[in-house]
């Protein structure tokens, strides 16, 4: 028998900030590809009613089998990432994808779900000393992120592989670390910087020059910053109106209805829109916070915190790529960027996070 305290506790204020994002999320696409990708909108309605009922599921289950079935989906998100590298399918030189026949699943969207679900685990079971964790107590649940990043890096996919170290130092961080570990590891990663440089394929190196100096190469690498600029300022204060944005019918800006939807959506939208999407967005992420503060347990606690950070890092890394602020690493706009794999994998985390948050008196 259903528990009425379920509902009683239901979080309907965040189940409505998701609605209203998946809805600017689909109008945004629509407007961006009607003229000259008709197919990508019509996608996307498949993907908003499968992530829809995964979100169902994942709002209904107990969220505390995800704890006692963290080793299957951790070991199970690997399994698919190694996949990727036998059966997985190439574009623009990055093999990421393995093919289904009707659609193409990106495991490494998955892998981020899956690497918060694991480190949650690890992280509750773990007695941290009351000074924080030093760096030995750091090297299991390090060993745990970098399978991961190094799957995801070796596709190659910087900005889900930043996703992924971010979640990690953000759990570690809410979770306690010693501050000279913190110092001495700052120091560590600063001083690598230079080798880490030699790593990076061509295509990065260019991307992130380009950020320091877009107008160097407006033709190539700085052409997507600059075109971005270029759909946010013309947008103006009230903005072009739906479907009267240079983006959707003339398409000068690559990537316009993933990466850099944004940029469409500011030029059709304007400012004002532009803020109101803002602004949901920190209500969204202050609502998140809100259910890792208030869940029943340390688990809950964790999974929240970790999803939380996950989306927080999305948004703050895309819009500051689509402004010029960041370097473009490729990370897509939650709820917002068409991508199945990326919207399905953040309707569940979002209905993970609605489950943390009714249950949390339920004992």
């Amino acid at each position: 028998m259903i528990d009425r305290r379920l509902f009683t506790h239901f979080d309907w204020v965040m189940l409505g900030l998701v609605a209203a994002l998946v809805c600017v999320g689909f109008v945004s696409i629509y407007g961006a590809t009607h003229v000259q990708m008709p197919s990508v909108y019509k996608k996307d309605v498949y993907w908003i009613i499968i992530g829809s009922c995964l979100m169902l599921l994942a709002i209904v289950v107990n969220y505390s089998y995800l704890e006692r079935s963290a080793y299957f989906i951790y070991g199970a998100s690997i399994l698919l990432l190694i996949s990727v590298y036998f059966i997985g399918s190439s574009f623009g030189g990055a093999r990421r994808w393995i093919s289904l026949g009707f659609f193409s699943l990106q495991p490494s969207e998955f892998a981020k779900l899956a690497l918060i679900i694991m480190l949650a685990r690890y992280f509750n079971e773990k007695q941290v000393p009351e000074r924080g964790m030093g760096l030995k107590d750091l090297i299991p649940p390090g060993i745990i992120m970098m399978v991961t990043f190094l799957l995801i890096a070796k596709q190659p996919d910087l900005g889900t592989g930043i996703i992924v170290w971010l979640i990690f130092w953000s759990m570690a961080f809410v979770v306690k670390i010693r501050f000279r570990v913190i110092a001495g590891m700052g120091a560590v990663f600063a001083g690598m910087a230079p080798l880490g440089w030699m790593f990076l394929k061509d295509y990065q190196k260019a991307r992130i020059t380009s950020f320091m100096s877009p107008e160097s190469d407006l033709l190539g690498s700085g052409y997507h910053v600059m075109q971005s600029k270029i759909a946010i300022g013309s947008g103006g204060f009230l903005g072009k109106g739906f479907l009267q944005g240079t983006q959707g019918n003339l398409m000068f800006l690559p990537e316009h209805h993933t990466d850099f939807i944004f940029a469409a959506f500011a030029e059709e939208w304007g400012l004002i829109g532009a803020l109101i999407l803002l602004g949901i967005f920190l209500a969204f992420v202050i609502s998140g916070l809100n259910t890792a503060s208030s869940s029943k347990d340390r688990f809950g606690f964790l999974v929240a915190f970790g999803i939380t950070s996950m989306f927080f890092w999305q948004i703050a890394i895309n819009l500051g790529m689509v402004t010029g602020m960041l370097p473009v690493v490729g990370v897509p706009l939650p709820f917002v960027s068409y991508g199945g794999s990326f919207l399905i994998t953040s309707m569940i985390s979002a209905g993970i996070l609605l489950n943390i948050k009714m249950r949390r008196f339920i004992f």
